[in-house]
């Protein structure tokens, strides 16, 4: 549990980073589309800004799955990145 909220903490600075996301509005059941506005072009920059971020590579069939934040959370605890 308390990696999962390093890694939502990690994950909501690369959104206010790339997406301009104000913080207050970033939770685990957060809409990356719908809630955040974040289109395909936004989206590729976001993967790519942490696939650098946790040095892993988030293959884009994953990637395409992505839509909440609590997605992208999942996956990296899956994918056992260090926080």
């Amino acid at each position: 549990m308390q990696q999962d909220n390093r890694l939502l903490d990690r994950v909501a600075q690369l959104l206010v980073q790339v997406a301009k996301v104000d913080p207050a509005q970033i939770t685990r059941d957060s809409r990356l589309r719908d809630g955040f506005g974040i289109d395909s072009l936004s989206m590729i920059d976001l993967v790519v800004t942490a696939e650098d971020a946790f040095d892993v590579r988030i293959p884009d069939e994953d990637a395409e799955r992505f839509e909440t934040v609590g997605d992208i959370v999942d996956f990296l605890q899956r994918a056992d990145v260090a926080t």
